[in-house]
């Protein structure tokens, strides 16, 4: 393993540079093949979890799921906080921010942003509950690479663009989580279902913060600094492979349901005009009827 791990580093400082000294130890960072092991366990349970569950009951999990959420909940709260004062503090330049110009504050938002890449090992969570549950239809495409890719792209993220303008998405991100796992947490009471309304919002914002992002790492490369360009390019990429696959997944539970609801509507409606039709027939042919047999 020590022999894999010092090829695939040796690899990896060709390909990408030299790594940021400052993760140097840092939990999970020093090598790449525990967050791979971690992804390839985390598809293969997404493979073979239905397939286990199939002739199981489904479990409850709802005092687990109210403390998860909660617990991801605080935790996004505390990411969001720290990024915001860390960026304040340093002077970070919204255009673009290098990795080495905030003094102390670049610190902070190394530590901060560990904790965002430990956060998507956390989050693999989510998918485990809907195998549990058996809710199998919220395991889509876009689910599933949105969990596998996270964890690696920050891994590499943190070993070599560990702060600077690396910090706008995880802070917008940050902030969508918390109105995420809030929802999620309350929506596991099933008091509070009746009074949850924002969950079509949250997608919402989860697209603004994809263009958002992209608006602001272009600015890097339209104006450029010491960040390496070459990063900025793959998180425009990634942004918009997102775009599209949120785009569809709002058309297709969206869209679609309220269009589907009206139709509902339409028909309901014209099965009750049709009802008082026949109805209406019907009483006619009764009285025809023993108008026939009093005859």
């Amino acid at each position: 393993m020590e022999l894999l791990d010092k090829t695939i580093n040796s690899y990896f400082d060709v390909w990408l540079g030299p790594r940021d000294p400052r993760v140097k130890g840092w939990l999970l960072l020093e090598n790449y093949t525990p967050t791979f092991i971690f992804s390839v366990l985390y598809l293969l349970i997404v493979w073979l979890g239905p397939k286990y569950m199939r002739n199981k009951q489904p479990f409850s999990c709802r005092g687990i799921l109210v403390i998860y959420n909660l617990g991801l909940t605080l935790l996004s709260l505390y990411m969001f906080y720290e990024l915001v004062t860390g960026v304040l503090e340093g002077g970070y330049n919204f255009f673009c921010q290098d990795t080495h110009s905030g003094g102390e504050a670049d610190m902070k938002i190394i530590r901060v942003l560990w904790w965002y890449y430990f956060s998507k090992l956390i989050e693999f969570m989510d998918t485990f509950f809907f195998i549990l549950r058996k809710n199998n239809h919220q395991i889509t495409v876009l689910h599933v690479y949105h969990h596998a890719t996270m964890l690696n792209i920050w891994w590499f993220v943190m070993n070599w663009v560990p702060c600077g303008h690396s910090y706008f998405g995880a802070t917008l991100n940050s902030f969508i989580h918390v109105l995420m796992y809030s929802y999620y947490g309350l929506s596991a009471v099933p008091a509070m279902r009746p009074y949850l309304w924002w969950k079509k919002y949250i997608t919402q914002g989860q697209l603004i913060q994809f263009v958002l992002t992209i608006f602001q790492t272009s600015c890097g490369v339209v104006w450029p600094c010491a960040f390496p360009q070459g990063w900025l390019y793959f998180q425009i990429s990634y942004m918009i492979s997102l775009i599209i696959l949120f785009t569809n997944f709002y058309i297709q539970t969206y869209n679609k349901k309220a269009s589907s609801r009206r139709k509902e509507y339409q028909n309901g409606s014209t099965a009750i005009a049709n009802g008082y039709t026949n109805s209406f027939s019907s009483l006619e042919n009764n009285v025809k009827q023993r108008k026939q047999r009093k005859d």
